[in-house]
Order: C-alpha cells, then sequence, then structure tokens
C-alpha cells in the first residue's frame, strides 16, 4: 500500500487527494488502515520537503453497514492525528458511502488511491471491474 501512494504522490501532490477505503466494515480496522495512509502520505510529503494535501476519506461497505460505531470514534481518530502529525497537517474529512463499488460510487476523477482488504469478492466480475477502475482512473491503475 505505502508503495501505491508513494507512486501516486511521485509526480506531483495534489491540493486535494480523494481516498476510498472499499469494504470498510465497521470494527476497529477501519480507521487502522485510513491511519496508515495517512502515515504514508506524511511521510512522503515531509521528505519532499511539502506540505500534505487536504485529505478526503471515504469508507465504504454495504448498505446494512452500521457507520456509527466509525463516526463516534472520529473525535479520538482526529486528535491523536493532530498529536502526531502537528497542527499543521492539513484538513482531513472522513465520510461513509454506503453501496456496492460493482456499481459507481464515486464522481469520475474524484480518487487518486482505493484501497480494498477484501479482493476475494471481486472474483466473480474481475475483468469487468478492472475495465471499469481503468476507466475511472484515467487508465492509470497503480500496479502494486
Amino acid at each position: 500500500m505505502e508503495e501505491a501512494i508513494v507512486k501516486s504522490l511521485k509526480a506531483s501532490i495534489p491540493e486535494s487527494m480523494g481516498i476510498a477505503d472499499l469494504g470498510c466494515s465497521s470494527g476497529p480496522n477501519t480507521l487502522l488502515v485510513i491511519s496508515e495512509i495517512i502515515d504514508a502520505i506524511h511521510a512522503k510529503c515531509c521528505s519532499l520537503g511539502r506540505s500534505p494535501p487536504e485529505l478526503r476519506l471515504y469508507v465504504n461497505d454495504l448498505f446494512n453497514n452500521d457507520f456509527n460505531d466509525i463516526f463516534a470514534s472520529l473525535p479520538a481518530f482526529y486528535n491523536r492525528i493532530r498529536e502526531e502529525k502537528g497542527e499543521g497537517f492539513g484538513p482531513c474529512f472522513i465520510s461513509g458511502v454506503p453501496g456496492s463499488f460493482y456499481g459507481r460510487l464515486f464522481p469520475r476523477k474524484s480518487l487518486h488511491l482505493v484501497h480494498s482488504s477484501s479482493s476475494l469478492h471481486w472474483l466473480s466480475q474481475g475483468a469487468s471491474m478492472v475495465i471499469y477502475l481503468e476507466v475511472f482512473f484515467r487508465s492509470r491503475i497503480p500496479r502494486i
């Protein structure tokens, strides 16, 4: 995952960066993945002497997922990020996006990075999903 983040920031650091975690569930690991993504972005920006971008983080799961637990843990999460990264760390917006990612969830060109810890369920629609992602990401799917 870190390699994909570094590759996506190699050419330029966007002012605002869209990141999605597909199939996030609602347990404690949800924000762990987001923390790792934020850490990698922060480290890369620091190594380049650049300010980190504004982060738009989207957690996605099926409609019946209870996002309330995730949202209830956000104040403590934001405080921890501020303590670790400092007040200069750019704004970080976290939103829940319910729905199946076999269909469209986001507007075109709105995401820079997509993460999913659950890849087995992609197999049933594998070829069409790759085509969808290539079109969605402007034919620039980072190869991990």
